[in-house]
Order: C-alpha cells, then structure tokens, then sequence
C-alpha cells in the first residue's frame, strides 16, 4: 500500500504562481512514476506531469514551459511547480503513484485561478 498525502492548493490570480506537493508512505520502494493529474468539472481526468523513478519527466502540451515536476527522494515528496497560471488550469489536483501491479491517489487539492 501507498499513501499519498496532498498540500499546497488555493486560490491565485492569473499569471501567478503555486506550488503542490504529494508526500509518500508506506511501500514507495516499488513505486516506477509518479505524476500529477487534473481534473476540471464536467470534464475527464487528464495528466500534467510525470515524474519517472530516474528523473525522466514528461509534461501535457498545456503546461510545458510554466509547470515543473520534481522530486525530492529523501523527503519521498513530488512537487508541481505552477507559474504563468491561466484560468484553465482551475481543477482539482491530484497526486499519482504508479506501480507495476497498481495505481494510488491522493484525495486532490483544489487549485482556482481567477482574479
């Protein structure tokens, strides 16, 4: 099992910035990725960014060039880094695990831009 634990969302004008943070425990020896995803009302969920356990990244074409993932192995936390923040990245935020055999989500932190 994996625990994820998410923090950092709010509410932030456009062109602002914020930061995310998933906080890992319990069996992360086997976790491969992990990433964040979004999810806006009334539309499906969809990846932001990924994070491989050898530093590998992979962005959606909507945020590249104002997100940055990253990893801090000795805290077992990812963080998202958001700037340039458009009214379009408003959703709820969660955090992914990947393992081979399975797939562990944070309870998602709500992330509003809008001035």
């Amino acid at each position: 099992q994996v625990q994820l634990v998410e923090s950092g969302g709010g509410l932030v004008q456009p062109g602002g910035s914020l930061r995310l943070s998933c906080a890992a425990s319990g069996s992360i020896f086997s976790i491969y990725a992990m990433g964040w995803y979004r999810q806006a009302p009334g539309k499906q969920r969809e990846l932001v960014a990924v994070i491989t356990s050898s530093g590998r990244t992979n962005y959606a074409d909507s945020v590249k060039g104002r997100f940055t993932i990253s990893g801090d192995n000795a805290k077992n936390t990812v963080y998202l880094q958001m700037n340039s923040l458009k009214s379009e990245d408003t959703a709820v935020y969660y955090c992914n695990a990947h393992r081979i055999t399975d797939d562990y989500w944070g309870q998602g932190t709500q992330v509003t831009v809008s001035s």
